[in-house]
Formats: structure tokens, sequence, C-alpha cells
């Protein structure tokens, strides 16, 4: 496995997408920098109506299957860290109705973080066994819905 990304890729409107507008080049976890990349993403689809944010969503998760495994069949790894789209979409599922506010916001950021990094089950043994660009999308959409749970608790028994 080759860590380097030729920038190249970006100039490819799926590379664009799937290394997250070029987040995910940076050197140091790339899969942070991705999720601060879904930050302004969110930003302009958080006033849309709860239907409309879903299908959204569905759409964006969709779309991300071709988009990462495009990406890393250029790049000759299953899942290499530069693919972030991921994380971008695993972001938005975590602030799926979220309560307005930056606060939530970066609870839903650090919750997200949570369960991509430490991986508990399922989302490990997905990470591990889905493969393809449906597998590279699939461990981060449950790490999202973790997270979304968490957050939802936190704002229900925080309120």
């Amino acid at each position: 496995m080759t860590d380097r990304v030729p920038p190249r890729l970006l100039l490819h409107p799926f590379g664009l997408l799937s290394l997250g507008f070029g987040s995910g080049l940076v050197p140091v976890a790339p899969g942070t920098a991705g999720t601060l990349a879904a930050i302004p993403v969110y930003l302009l689809m958080q006033d849309l109506a709860l239907p409309v944010y879903v299908v959204t969503v569905s759409l964006l998760f969709i779309a991300g299957i071709p988009l990462c495994a495009w990406t890393a069949r250029q790049l000759g790894v299953h899942d290499h860290p530069a693919i972030v789209w991921d994380e971008i979409v695993g972001y938005l599922i975590t602030m799926l109705a979220a309560p307005a506010g930056w606060q939530w916001m970066a609870a839903g950021f650090a919750l997200f973080r949570l369960f991509d990094i430490a991986k508990p089950w399922p989302i490990r043994w997905l990470d591990r066994q889905v493969h393809g660009g449906f597998g590279i999308m699939l461990d981060d959409l449950v790490a999202g819905v973790f997270a979304a749970v968490v957050l939802q608790l936190f704002f229900y028994y925080l309120s």
C-alpha cells in the first residue's frame, strides 16, 4: 500500500468528492479532517425539512458507493485513509434531527469521531467483512447512527 495520493485525483469529480475536497490529503488524521469538511456541508443542509434532509443524505450515501470504489481502485487500497466521503456522510447522519447550536455540532463531531475510531461492534466487523464502495460507506453509516442516537439521548436528558 502506498500512502501517497496523487493530487491529480482531485481533478476528477469522483476523486474530488471521495477525498473530501482535498481534506483527506492531510498527512495526520485525514478522517478527522474529512469530518471537519462535513461541517460546512451540514451548515448548508441544517435548515432543510427533515424528509428532504433524509433523502439528501440517502442520495449522498448512495453516491458515495461508486465514488469511494473508484478512488479505492485508483489507489489500489480497499479503504485508503484519504477517502473521507464516508466521514462526511457519517457526520451528516449523526446530525440528523440534531438540535440547533454550535455545541450540538461539536458534540456530534466528537461522538461521530469516537464511534468511527473506536469501531465498537458491529462497526469493526462491518469494516473488516464488507468490501468495495458499499463497505467503505457502511461502517461510517453505522457509526453515524450510533452517534446520532447518543446525541439525541444527550439532548433528551440534558435539556
